[in-house]
């Protein structure tokens, strides 16, 4: 893989060729970032938006900061372990009496910005295997595509699709522990991501969650090193959170904008914090920690569904 042969034997005229490609590459961001913020100052001097901001701020309830709250662990989560946005911000907003339907809506739309974050800060630590990002990202966008208009047309039939996924997801927690004490490793086929991917996407918009846990645990207890998988699986949920919000908006609407709001200002602020963990993590306890979280949420959603019949 890139980034593990990376660490394991790079020549050092290749280094020298890496460390002149990132320097151009943090430039062009820089610069970029230069000319959004003078843009941004120049419209919010022109139309006076700092009062209209003010007064958006002063309208904010309470709730807010507890959505703020939910939209920080659940980044933190996401973006060290690799998985589980959807679950444990959903999780956090039903215990307050947010609505079901208004949660989903309010975390795929939120998940744009903060897994945009995320991404960009993946690739900052340099988390991000290039070629397993390009062969996620096509199959995961049409599978969020497709599921999230499945959902709007056969929304009853999603608490029997839960239960089933659990129990697969709860499997690969065991294995990527016991893989993890054991130190075994044996690589999924290549030629199997594109489906994993589509159905990761696919499962992620119709359960309001599973991105992660399907595809980072697949690949990882498959033999991927975490750190680049969660990296990679982080960067491509942009495109399949904003493939999953545009087709639900286009057939239900949006609204609640406040929860979004606070889920997007938590989660902007954990992503970086969560990216330079996912870095400094060592391979044996990130998969791990990996694992847990796997059979945790895993078994929470089994006992809810079942509870619920």
């Amino acid at each position: 893989m890139e980034g593990e042969e990376l660490i394991q034997k790079t020549p050092g005229s290749f280094e020298v060729e890496q460390k002149e490609s990132v320097g151009w590459r943090y430039a062009y961001i820089t610069l970029i970032t230069l000319v959004l913020l003078v843009a941004a100052a120049t419209i919010v001097y022109s139309y006076n938006l700092l009062d209209v901001v003010g007064g958006w701020v002063k309208s904010l309830d309470n709730d807010f900061y507890l959505f703020m709250l939910a939209g920080f662990i659940a980044q933190m989560i996401d973006g060290a372990l690799g998985m589980a946005y959807g679950v444990s911000a959903s999780t956090f907003l039903l215990s307050f009496g947010v609505p079901p339907a208004a949660a989903s809506a309010s975390i795929h739309t939120s998940e744009i910005f903060t897994s945009g974050v995320s991404g960009l800060m993946h690739l900052r630590f340099q988390n991000v295997n290039k070629k397993l990002f390009k062969t996620l990202l096509i199959p995961g966008v049409v599978g969020a595509a497709l599921g999230a208009y499945v959902l709007s047309s056969l929304e009853q039939y999603n608490n029997y699709l839960k239960p089933v996924i659990a129990v697969y997801t709860l499997y690969l927690g065991i294995v990527i522990i016991r893989k993890a004490i054991t130190g075994s490793r044996s690589k999924i086929k290549t030629k199997n991501i594109p489906k994993l991917a589509t159905f990761g996407g696919f499962m992620d918009s119709i359960g309001g969650g599973g991105w992660g846990p399907i595809v980072s645990s697949t690949l990882i207890a498959g033999g991927r090193h975490p750190r680049y998988t969660i990296g990679s699986v982080n960067l491509t949920e942009f495109f399949v959170a904003l493939a999953s919000s545009l087709t639900f908006i286009a057939v239900i609407g949006i609204s609640h904008w406040q929860i979004i709001a606070g889920l997007i200002a938590g989660g902007v602020i954990a992503a970086p914090i969560a990216a330079y963990l996912s870095s400094r993590l060592r391979l044996k306890k990130m998969m791990i920690f990996v694992g847990i979280m796997v059979i945790l949420v895993s078994v929470r959603i089994i006992v809810k569904s079942v509870t619920s019949w």
